[in-house]
């Protein structure tokens, strides 16, 4: 897979993952993308270099709804911190 094909596929799974965790990344990306777009990139970014995507991508087609973030989930703290917010 190319780069932006990769990018696309975390990005996927970042927002799979903000939805099941009722973050409301969605609707704050609409309310001030300016704020929350830069946060989504980050993520998508650091979920590209995560050598957990599989594990990632079964889990949410296992759950429509997570209490928590994995602990392997390098996207954690800051999936913490918009729950928290």
């Amino acid at each position: 897979m190319g780069f932006f094909s990769n990018l696309s596929k975390s990005t996927d799974l970042v927002n799979g993952m903000a939805e099941r965790l009722c973050t409301g990344l969605a609707e704050l990306l609409t309310q001030d993308p300016q704020r929350y777009a830069p946060v989504l990139r980050t993520m998508a970014i650091k979920c590209n270099r995560c050598p957990a995507q599989a594990d990632c991508n079964r889990l949410q087609r296992r759950s429509s709804h997570l209490d928590a973030a994995p602990m392997y989930c390098v996207n954690k703290p800051a999936l913490d911190a918009l729950r928290r917010r």
